[in-house]
């Protein structure tokens, strides 16, 4: 494909060299345009997914809303490198979990804070990294005096609307690199709308956006002028570039370390996401707004979502269990099958409720849907189970029960089971009544959750996709992963105040918040504040609070 990456290659440089003022117009513009294409862009996405328009809350929170809201925020640290040579430290930083260093991401403004009462997030740093190293590395890009032009090739994912031009962010604005984006054929219709959206880089040639299947990125990854590779996606997808397909080629490549693509390659490939219910004496109202959450953290999307719940771990010593899960079927009921768009749902189902002794199914799919699925009981000894290493990328998700004597060792041997169990290291969610946190002994075994945990995402009480949603907070697989072990892959994307030494990311907020979040799917609100809300990120005014708030309180 000669044409998009000859023309890249003219401009990569003028990109490079392009001072952080000038940048900040050019995200600027695109924050704007992106707010313009949202409503074309959220019907489409409706009509692909079959959702009705009057549910189309879902998709103005999933696809422009977290891309305008990028743009904005990395139009602020761009602005901050114009005028003072780096982009803030966060909101502030603290002394967090392990003694490490804590930098606070989230909220980034009043406006966060009036939006989002309750909720905070922060950057977890890597041992050793203090402020003043954390200072240091923060931006590196825009460190270099006269940077060179490089073309980063991004696969887009064929899920979620705000991947692909957050992706693309990333790589120019962060780590200053032209780009060539190249749709996923699950999604190609959002294709036109980037291109509106986008225009301000397309008509500058430092972005170009091509269309096609695998042949077109596999003529791609491997071309001389690509300086690196970002991929969201499929585990499988990314060892197929790396590796070759799977054979006695690929085996030997692997125990000679001599992969097929010899350039950086950074990725995100999704999650087997655990949900740990910490055992406790929770009220009605807490059992019914945690059993919306966890369906929220099922349904979204269909289940088509990398940062989805698929295994709910609760303790033996917690009698209110069955009290919960009918709470959740009851919640489950409420919400109407969604058709199955994504390649492979159908098997996948298949796959993971075969032979089982306890499943539920809620709802009546139509032709072309999958019924919710919730497979009770998995062994939690049996290390090996299906439930464990694969992925379900559809509306279903597993239950097991681990032994344990109380809170504190429950909270231990969850922190255990899900490292060493549990395929994939993007996100895990922990349900912590704060009134144990009272205690400083669990406390302390918090704490040490949070230092111990091999995931890039840990949400408290609340979906670690909210993370993702924020943009100010890096999103991406737990560091360490390795070419021949990929889990859910490597790198950080999103992390708009530019942070390096990245442990992981924690987003917590209250065990039961008022008025319900907007992004619970069962919150009919989120269709009426959705434009709303894409408008105020675009353009905050205060003027704009007093209709949103009230169309929230409708929720």
């Amino acid at each position: 494909m000669p044409a998009p990456l000859d023309e890249l290659s003219r401009q990569a440089d003028a990109f490079a060299k392009l001072p952080p003022a000038a940048k900040a117009t050019l995200i600027g513009a695109c924050k704007n345009a992106l707010a313009a294409a949202a409503p074309a862009w959220v019907a489409d996405a409706c009509q692909a997914k079959g959702l009705d328009m009057s549910a189309a809350g879902e998709e103005w929170l999933a696809g422009p809303l977290p891309s305008v809201r990028m743009a904005y925020l990395l139009e602020r640290s761009l602005e901050a490198i114009a005028r003072d040579g780096k982009p803030p430290l966060g909101t502030g930083t603290f002394t967090g979990p392990g003694g490490r260093l804590a930098i606070d991401l989230f909220p980034t403004s009043a406006f966060d804070r009036a939006l989002f009462a309750g909720f905070s997030g922060y950057a977890l740093m890597q041992a050793g990294i203090d402020a003043a190293e954390a200072r240091r590395r923060q931006a590196s890009f825009f460190d270099r005096r006269d940077p060179a032009g490089e073309i980063s090739l991004v696969l887009g994912a064929g899920n979620v609307s705000s991947i692909p031009p957050m992706d693309v962010f990333t790589k120019m604005f962060i780590e200053g690199k032209a780009c060539l984006l190249k749709m996923n054929p699950v999604n190609a219709w959002l294709g036109p709308h980037l291109e509106r959206g986008l225009e301000p880089l397309l008509s500058r040639g430092f972005l170009r956006i091509v269309y096609g299947g695998a042949d077109v990125g596999a003529s791609l990854v491997y071309d001389e002028r690509i300086r690196d590779v970002h991929l969201t996606g499929s585990d499988k997808t990314h060892d197929t570039i790396v590796w070759g397909p799977p054979g006695p080629d690929r085996d030997r490549r692997k125990a000679q370390n001599t992969p097929l693509l010899d350039k950086p390659f950074t990725s995100e490939l999704g999650n087997v996401g655990p949900v740990v219910i910490v055992p406790h004496d929770y009220s009605d109202e807490e059992l019914k707004f945690q059993a919306r959450n966890v369906v929220t953290m099922i349904t979204n999307n269909a289940g088509f979502n990398c940062n989805a719940a698929h295994v709910i771990i609760t303790s033996s010593s917690w009698p209110q269990c069955e009290r919960f899960f009918d709470v959740v079927a009851r919640t489950f009921a409420k919400i109407p099958p969604r058709r199955a768009y994504y390649p492979g749902a159908r098997d996948r189902h298949a796959t993971l409720t075969a032979g089982r002794k306890r499943v539920a199914y809620f709802g009546e799919p139509r032709d072309g849907e999958l019924p919710w699925a919730l497979v009770r009981d998995v062994e939690s000894l049996d290390t090996r189970d299906r439930a464990f290493h694969t992925e379900p990328f559809c509306g279903l998700a597993s239950e097991t029960v681990l032994p344990s004597q109380g809170p504190i060792d429950f909270l231990d041997r969850a922190t255990r089971f899900v490292n060493d169990t549990l395929w994939g290291t993007l996100n895990a969610c922990l349900i912590v009544p704060p009134s144990l946190e009272r205690d400083n002994a669990f406390k302390s075994a918090l704490d040490r959750a949070l230092v111990e945990l091999r995931y890039g995402t840990v949400g408290i009480n609340h979906w670690p996709g909210i993370g993702y949603g924020a943009t100010s907070l890096p999103w991406g697989a737990y560091p360490g992963s390795t070419l021949t072990d990929i889990q859910s892959g490597r790198g950080w994307v999103h992390n708009t105040y530019m942070l390096e030494g990245i442990d992981k990311a924690v987003i917590r907020g209250p065990l039961r918040a008022r008025p319900a979040p907007v992004w619970f799917s069962d919150n009919h609100a989120s269709t009426r504040i959705g434009p709303r809300i894409v408008d105020l990120q675009a353009n905050p005014a205060w003027r704009k609070m007093p209709g949103f708030l009230l169309r929230a309180l409708g929720g």
